[in-house]
């Protein structure tokens, strides 16, 4: 293994130096962040109907080229200062788009003492691709809606332990290991030794001992937290879902009075790229999460319009690589309304801004007809929370969207598709 993940108090080490130290003229305030991305979907499959994810103009669901497309991706966000991704065994919820409780992507056997060795390989191809590079892999292991899948608390135990022998097994030294996505939310509720601070604990344990001694830990939901898991925590994991930018930031700071010296990395929250800002403050990793452009399989995890491409620059401004500004117009998208974005029939449209906190307020038209005024980051059409929009039912009537766009200053402008 070429990368070498560790902690030094509460930033990480890359082969024992501060993670950017590596980059010339690097900004001193990220030295030692690990600025990531949520592709929870990497090793992903539907056992039960791989058809469902037809999407995309890509035709049926490969979950091998699945896996490729982003093993192939890494190398660019990296470019960009990216350092980490987070890939699940038991993935995500397609939100919006799927029944998530109708997805079989669990590689664990009932009772959690097997590992299906497609998944096995399809991880250990992402870790040593990431370790080719200089990068860390945050490996989580249970996601609510897969759990259930698993007979009962022993069969989760088991489970954790067994995709932790598997990681120690690999050699891998590039790994951080999330035992659980979101333990306290409601959704865990039927495991309690999930859901419980005092089960989630012992099983950080019991991940921790059966990797060999790898950086451990679990996230809680957005804005939540308990302090008996950042205190067994090695790195302690949070998410910054549906959080505004000022709850984010005190969120944070409740985190950073309990953690002690440890390293907190937030490792999903939303597309809302102003929150890398509040992390720069605080000294916190951020993780960017979309679940539209890289949470519905097959995803094309490169750097796609838009969100994607803002978030990147963003990272790089924060670590301090060079850019060229884009001109004024392209610092502004439509999202949502490309050919290859329609999920069985629905859309989320939302207007993406590299510099979100310039914009007042964006109206958005449909054939001439206004329907929707956005006024909060990440200005989707009909928001429901900063990661999650109600989705536009597609129509052929669809022909001549707009979105107008009021800045702070008074200055407007407008961005049209036609469908």
């Amino acid at each position: 293994m070429k990368t070498k993940i560790s902690i030094l108090k509460d930033r990480f080490l890359i082969n024992g130096k501060l993670v950017y130290s590596e980059i010339s003229g690097a900004n001193s305030a990220s030295l030692g962040l690990l600025w990531n991305q949520r592709v929870i979907q990497g090793v992903f499959d539907d056992k039960k109907d791989r058809s469902r994810f037809d999407l995309f103009k890509m035709g049926t669901f490969d979950p091998e080229k699945n896996t490729d497309n982003l093993i192939a991706a890494l190398p660019e966000w990296y470019d960009y200062g990216m350092r980490a991704i987070t890939v699940g065994f038991q993935g995500g919820w397609p939100v919006g788009m799927v029944d998530v409780t109708e997805i079989d992507n669990n590689p664990f056997g009932p009772d959690g003492l097997s590992l299906d060795p497609a998944y096995a390989a399809r991880m250990d191809r992402i870790i040593r691709a990431a370790d080719n590079i200089g990068m860390a892999v945050i490996v989580s292991l249970l996601y609510w809606s897969q759990c259930k899948r698993l007979k009962d608390g022993r069969a989760i135990v088991n489970a954790v332990r067994t995709g932790a022998e598997f990681l120690k097994t690999g050699g891998y030294t590039n790994v951080i290991l999330e035992v659980a996505n979101e333990y306290n939310i409601d959704a865990f509720s039927d495991h309690p030794i999930v859901n419980a601070p005092e089960g989630i604990t012992q099983l950080i344990r019991i991940a921790r001992e059966a990797s060999g001694g790898m950086l451990t830990g679990a996230s809680g939901g957005g804005g939540m937290f308990d302090q008996e898991v950042i205190e067994e925590s090695d790195v302690v994991i949070v998410h910054g879902n549906g959080l505004s930018r000022g709850s984010y930031y005190g969120f944070l700071r409740k985190v950073r009075s309990l953690a002690d010296d440890k390293p907190i990395l937030c490792n999903e929250d939303s597309p809302c790229c102003t929150r890398v800002d509040v992390s720069l403050e605080l000294g916190i990793s951020w993780g960017y999460y979309n679940n539209y452009t890289k949470q519905i399989p097959p995803a094309d995890y490169g750097i796609a319009p838009g969100e994607d491409l803002f978030f990147a620059r963003r990272i790089a401004r924060a670590v301090g690589i060079p850019l060229e500004e884009l001109p004024f117009e392209d610092q502004f998208y439509l999202q949502g309304l490309e050919d290859f974005t329609s999920f069985h029939g629905k859309r989320a449209v939302r207007l993406a801004a590299e510099f979100p906190e310039t914009v007042n307020y964006v109206d958005f038209y449909l054939n001439g007809e206004k329907l929707y005024r956005s006024y909060d980051e990440p200005f989707f059409l009909e928001q429901t929370l900063t990661w999650f929009a109600m989705p536009h039912e597609v129509s052929s009537d669809d022909r001549e969207w707009k979105a107008v766009i009021v800045l702070a200053d008074g200055r407007t402008l407008e961005k049209c598709v036609t469908l």
